[in-house]
This record gives structure tokens, C-alpha cells and sequence, in this order.
């Protein structure tokens, strides 16, 4: 995770670290959500969607069936 991303998730009380794996399936998320929409302000929703949702889930897993759904 980059060092403001850091700076900006500790100010907020998030202590979590972000790995570089976390952080691309995130990435593809919230690609698919813009794309897929057409409507690029669902990004940052769906991407909060699911940190609300994601429980222990992998973000890999959480991706799987972003993909899934969007296909639809």
C-alpha cells in the first residue's frame, strides 16, 4: 500500500494493511463496476459495498462473484 494511502487509512482508524493482492482485486472491482454500469460513480459505491459486505471473504472471492453478477 502506498505511504498516503497509509498516512490517509491510519487517520481514519483503519489500522488494516492493505496487500498488493487486496488492492488489485479492489482495482478490478471497482473497473468492472464503471464499466459494466456505464456509470462511473458506481466505483467508489460498490467498492464500499463491499468492505461492508466482505466479512472474512477473500477479495479474490469477492471479485469472483462481482464478475459472476455482472455478467448476468
Amino acid at each position: 500500500m502506498n505511504e498516503w494511502l497509509q498516512r490517509v487509512a491510519r487517520e481514519i482508524g483503519c489500522e488494516e494493511e492493505l496487500s498488493d493482492e487486496d488492492a488489485e482485486a479492489l482495482l478490478k472491482i471497482a473497473r468492472i463496476a464503471a464499466h459494466t454500469s456505464d456509470d462511473r460513480r458506481t466505483a467508489p459505491l460498490l467498492t464500499y459495498l463491499v468492505g461492508r459486505a466482505r466479512g472474512n471473504r477473500p477479495l479474490t472471492e469477492i471479485l469472483d462473484e462481482v464478475q459472476r453478477a455482472s455478467s448476468s
